[in-house]
């Protein structure tokens, strides 16, 4: 026993615990003098009321000697004069491999009320991004279950993906079948703003207790307190960095990342920041790539991060959807107009790009990819003239090759949400319907052009 140590730490020990004071509560922000705390800090706010919990709430800022404080929870029982004690460290959660089949809450605690099993670990849910120069380049895909994404989109392991789409278009039951199909050892899902109704509903629809064992799940509701909201996405974030460093390939899917950033806006507005574009506050700016940016490659493992971003009136230009854009490496467009066609998942392919497909894949699949593309291509151009009947067959070689195969792309594109394929099976069905088009003849100098052989 090292007694210099322990005297040491005996020495350094406050003897007295120091408390604070409320002076006020203006709409969601708790004002009080004292105790000794920095940003971050979580402090509890004990009720007049001593047989009621202490509240936990988080310092936000500071307003001249007054500490600047918002609750994770309901306020009801607080007034002036409670006091208020700094625990003197940031919000930690417990995780760890006994936590998976989970449902918990922005605070790790689980949501059907039970004792957390043991054997975890502490972890706080704030840290930085990893060096820039210590991440491994994205070398090797995942596969994610769906055909449009793994033959025309493909995904790599440690990728971070936005999913754009207006309400109702599918996003939900898209991630649901990411989770239950994808190769990754681990999901971790966090469903932050959702509806009460729906969280049940995708866990037991969308996600099935098949998708659900080797999942965990933070929700973060949309009434609860805006800190609540924002802390879900980091708690999602944090569970998902401990099981990168113990070597896993992780999906962390994030629904939406859209209320993250209004929950961020309701706190910069709180403490005082000006509003920006809609709104926005500066921190939300501050605040995406710092979130975001902590999931992709490290020299442990990997994080592949799937983000919704709900677009307000389908406006894909929106200053949210414009900001996430820039900072991840790849968007998936979902398009309400396929999506009333009745063709699901709803991913407008020529919208959707994957910025690290060039590199993962060989040179077989990514020809076929981009014929596939421009095959589209031409046809949406002179989707006007074919539909009133204006162009006449054998005009062009081009809009013929379009034509004869836009039905058979339809019908590749399309997939049962209960319907599990393989990404070897994907590429291998989107080889065969440029195959199958070429048996029977047909002039297809697009597809000769594009140094697809039609092998492997």
């Amino acid at each position: 026993m090292d007694v210099e140590k322990i005297q040491q730490v005996i020495e350094r020990m406050d003897s007295y615990k120091h408390y604070g004071k409320v002076m006020q509560v203006v709409g969601l922000m708790i004002e009080s003098i004292g105790p000794q705390a920095t940003i971050g800090d979580v402090c509890l706010i004990h009720p007049a009321n001593k047989r009621k919990s202490p509240v936990m709430a988080e310092v936000v800022g500071f307003n001249k000697k007054m500490i600047m404080l918002m609750p994770y929870s309901e306020v009801t029982e607080i007034g002036p004069g409670c006091l208020v004690e700094s625990t003197g460290k940031p919000l930690t959660v417990k995780v760890g491999q006994p936590l998976l089949g989970s449902v918990v809450d922005s605070l790790g605690r689980k949501l059907d009320q039970s004792m957390l099993p043991k054997g975890l670990t502490n972890c706080i849910t704030e840290q930085a991004p990893p060096n820039p120069m210590l991440r491994p380049p994205i070398a090797e895909p995942i596969q994610v279950g769906v055909k449009a994404i793994d033959a025309l989109l493909t995904m790599g392991k440690g990728q971070r993906i936005g999913i754009f789409a207006g309400s109702g278009v599918g996003k939900s039951t898209l991630l649901g079948m990411i989770a239950r199909n994808s190769s990754a050892d681990i999901n971790v899902i966090a469903l932050i703003g959702e509806r009460g109704r729906e969280v049940r509903e995708f866990i037991e629809k969308d996600l099935t207790a098949e998708g659900l064992k080797k999942s965990i799940v933070v929700v973060a509701t949309s009434d609860q307190p805006a800190l609540m909201r924002i802390k879900g996405a980091y708690t999602a974030t944090a569970i998902s960095e401990y099981f990168r460093n113990q070597g896993y390939d992780v999906n962390l899917m994030m629904d939406s990342v859209t209320r993250v950033a209004m929950a961020q806006r309701e706190v910069g507005l709180a403490v005082g920041e000006p509003p920006t574009t809609k709104g926005y506050t500066p921190s939300v700016f501050a605040m995406l790539p710092k979130l975001l940016e902590r999931a992709g490659t490290n020299q442990q493992g990997t994080i592949t991060g799937l983000y919704t971003v709900l677009v307000d009136g389908d406006d894909m230009n929106d200053i949210i959807a414009d900001t996430v854009r820039g900072i991840l490496d790849g968007h998936f467009v979902m398009d309400r107009q396929l999506a009333e066609r009745g063709q699901y998942p709803a991913i407008n392919i020529l919208k959707s790009i994957s910025r690290v497909m060039n590199q993962i894949v060989d040179a077989d699949h990514l020809a076929a990819a981009q014929q596939i593309r421009s095959l589209m291509a031409v046809y949406e151009e002179n989707h006007e003239l074919i539909q009133i009947g204006a162009y006449k067959n054998g005009s062009n070689a081009e809009i013929d090759t379009a034509i004869y195969f836009h039905d058979k792309i339809l019908d590749f594109l399309k997939q049962g949400t209960n319907d599990y394929v393989t990404l070897d099976d994907s590429i291998a069905s989107m080889k065969q319907l440029l195959n199958g088009g070429m048996t029977d003849g047909t002039n297809c100098h697009l597809y000769k052009a594009s140094g697809y052989t039609g092998k492997g």
